[in-house]
């Protein structure tokens, strides 16, 4: 092959290397922007609901109130730091950190909003030419990408959980926040 071939072909390949690493940054930055909104609105959430009600189930076998809350911190964590980062997952039979536990309300919100803390420098600081890696996801393969998107979704479950909780228990829930 000649050296004019080799070279156009060298341009084109980083062209389009560089194209698809901005798309990356892309929807990191747009992904950053959902989870602060996302952020905002759990707070507002967990502000909404008086500390006596924290223990409040739909059903027996239901997680309370706090516990979603809390459960949403658990899963921000182990699919940032455990799954996507590597570090070894919390033990849920041990660690007390991210469970209710005694916690008080203050102390919940606190924790939650550290954890989105984290979980949002760990993605800013994310190299985004690994979102393409694929992990096994609960024997699904799923890229680093997905398990973001599943993060999202997984976030707005819990909380679409605690805003049917403030209902029940005859309060209107905050309005909603845009684009999370």
């Amino acid at each position: 092959m000649n050296q004019p071939v080799i070279f156009a072909s060298i341009v084109l390949l980083s062209f389009f290397a560089s194209d698809l690493n901005a798309q990356e940054d892309v929807f990191i930055r747009e992904y950053l922007e959902r989870l602060e909104n996302s952020r905002k609105y759990l707070l507002l959430v967990a502000e909404s609901m008086p500390e006596d009600k924290y223990g409040f189930k739909a059903t027996p076998e239901s997680m309370s109130f706090a516990e979603n809350l809390m459960h949403i911190g658990w899963a921000m964590d182990w699919h940032s730091q455990s799954l996507m980062g590597g570090r070894k997952a919390r033990d849920w039979n041990t660690d007390t950190e991210l469970k209710v536990d005694a916690k008080s309300k203050k102390d919940m919100i606190l924790k939650i909003d550290d954890t989105f803390d984290k979980t949002i420098e760990f993605i800013s600081n994310f190299d985004v030419n690994k979102l393409g890696e694929r992990l096994d996801y609960f024997e699904s393969d799923r890229t680093k990408r997905q398990v973001l998107l599943l993060l999202a979704d997984h976030i707005t479950h819990h909380r679409g959980q605690m805003l049917v909780y403030l209902r029940l228990n005859g309060l209107k829930p905050p309005r909603y926040v845009l684009y999370q």
